[in-house]
C-alpha cells in the first residue's frame, strides 16, 4: 500500500502511460488493426485463429504475443529487479524502448509487419520495467487490472473501509494519462499517419535523458521493510 509517492514515480508513470496510449492507438489505426500494449485481446484473437485453422493470422498474432513477452524478458535482463529503485538501469531500458519505437516507425513506412513486433516488444519492455512500489502493482501500457483495482478501492471506500488514497490517486492519474495519450495518438494519426509514433519516441527519449541526469542526484528509494516473524520456539 502506497503511503507517500515520490514525484519521480508519479511523473514517470504518467508520462509513460501517455506514451503507451499514443502508441497503442496508432497501432490499432494502422494496417494491422492489432493492439500492441496488452495481451488479453490478442490471445483471444489468436485462439479464434487457431480454432478456425487460420494459419496466417495465428502466426502473425502469435509472433506479436511472443514479441511482448520478449520485451518483458529484456526488461528483466536489463533492470534485474521487481521493486522500483533509482538506478541507471531504468535509463538504459528507456533508451532501448525509444530505439524500438523509432525502428517501428521506420518499418511502418514500408508496411512491414515487423513494425508491429517492434512496438509490442517496446510495450512489453515498458510494462515490465514499471513493476511494483510498496506492494502496489504499477502498469502503464493497459488499464484492465488498474481499473479493477480502482473499482475495488472505491467499493471499499463506499463500504466505509480504509483505503490508500495515494494509491487510488496515482491509479487515476495513470488512467487519464493513458486516455489522453490515446486521444492524442488518434488525432495525430488522422493528421500525419505513422508520424504519430514520433511523439512517443520523443517522450521516451526525453524521459530517459531526464531520468539519467536526476538519478545521480536523488536519494535512493527504499522499499518498506517487512516485519520479520518471530522464530517458533
Amino acid at each position: 500500500m502506497i503511503t507517500k509517492l515520490p514525484m519521480w514515480i508519479l511523473w514517470g508513470g504518467a508520462v509513460l502511460a501517455f506514451s503507451a496510449g499514443c502508441v497503442n492507438t496508432a497501432a490499432l489505426m494502422g494496417f494491422t488493426k492489432l493492439s500492441v500494449s496488452h495481451v488479453t485481446g490478442n490471445v483471444s484473437l489468436f485462439s479464434a485463429a487457431v480454432a478456425y485453422l487460420d494459419i496466417r493470422s495465428a502466426l502473425l498474432i502469435g509472433t506479436l504475443l511472443l514479441s511482448f513477452l520478449a520485451g518483458a524478458i529484456l526488461s528483466g535482463f536489463v533492470i534485474g529487479q521487481t521493486s522500483l529503485k533509482l538506478g541507471r538501469s531504468y535509463g538504459r531500458a528507456l533508451y532501448i524502448e525509444a530505439m524500438l519505437l523509432f525502428i517501428s516507425y521506420m518499418l511502418y513506412q514500408q508496411h512491414d509487419y515487423l513494425c508491429q513486433l517492434a512496438l509490442a516488444m517496446a510495450c512489453g519492455l515498458q510494462n515490465a520495467m514499471v513493476a511494483t512500489y510498496s506492494g502496489a502493482v504499477i502498469r502503464t501500457t493497459h488499464l484492465t487490472g488498474l481499473t479493477s483495482d480502482m473499482g475495488a478501492a472505491i467499493g471499499n471506500w463506499l463500504a466505509g473501509r480504509p483505503i490508500s488514497k495515494p494509491t487510488l490517486g496515482f491509479q487515476t492519474i495513470i488512467w487519464y494519462c493513458f486516455f489522453g495519450g490515446s486521444a492524442t495518438g488518434a488525432f495525430l494519426y488522422a493528421k500525419v499517419g505513422y508520424g504519430a509514433l514520433l511523439l512517443p519516441v520523443g517522450i521516451v527519449l526525453i524521459a530517459a535523458f531526464v531520468y539519467n541526469r536526476a538519478s545521480d542526484r536523488l536519494p535512493e528509494i527504499r522499499q518498506p521493510r517487512r516485519k520479520k516473524r518471530p522464530a517458533n520456539r
